[in-house]
């Protein structure tokens, strides 16, 4: 028997290679400010799945997935999810929100520093994406760059 890999099984082959489940257990949170101060509270965001980037603009590969995750953030934002990106640098932050709106990112970046605390689990490279569940529990973790599709074909697999 010939087997064919379509392109669905090589997503799904792909997703369960890069986008595996994260070790923590009971329901993670954290506070950072956004451009403007306002502070976001991970535990604010319950009832939604929340894709949470980590990353910086000197980042190649991070500067790749930005448009990626604005699609998805939008595309889900009112529904089901939605996108977090914490910058991990020590910008000016009239820089880091120029940055912002020539990306065109509508998504809430905070700012968390260099050496921020992580509470979602370790960071060990940019970009690093952590999923949390709607009841605040990291689901997954990836290293590397992602796209919406791989965080849609989780999501749905999770859900069943």
């Amino acid at each position: 028997m010939k087997q064919v890999f379509t392109p669905m099984i090589m997503a799904g082959v792909v997703f369960l290679m890069l986008f595996v489940p994260a070790a923590v257990s009971g329901a993670a949170d954290f506070s950072y400010p956004d451009l403007d101060g306002k502070i976001h509270r991970l535990s604010d965001y319950r009832g939604k799945w929340v894709v949470v980037n980590y990353w910086a603009t000197w980042c190649p590969p991070c500067l790749e997935e930005l448009p990626e995750l604005e699609v998805f953030h939008d595309g889900h934002k009112d529904r089901d999810a939605l996108v977090l990106g914490l910058n991990m640098e020590n910008i000016r932050v009239e820089k880091l929100r120029t940055f912002v709106e020539e990306q065109f990112l509508s998504y809430p970046v905070l700012r968390v520093g260099s050496r921020p605390g992580l509470p979602l689990g370790r960071v060990p490279g940019l970009p690093t994406t952590f999923l949390v569940s709607p009841e605040g529990d990291v689901v997954a973790r990836m290293v590397g760059p992602i796209d919406g599709k791989i965080v849609e074909a989780f999501i749905s697999n999770y859900k069943k």
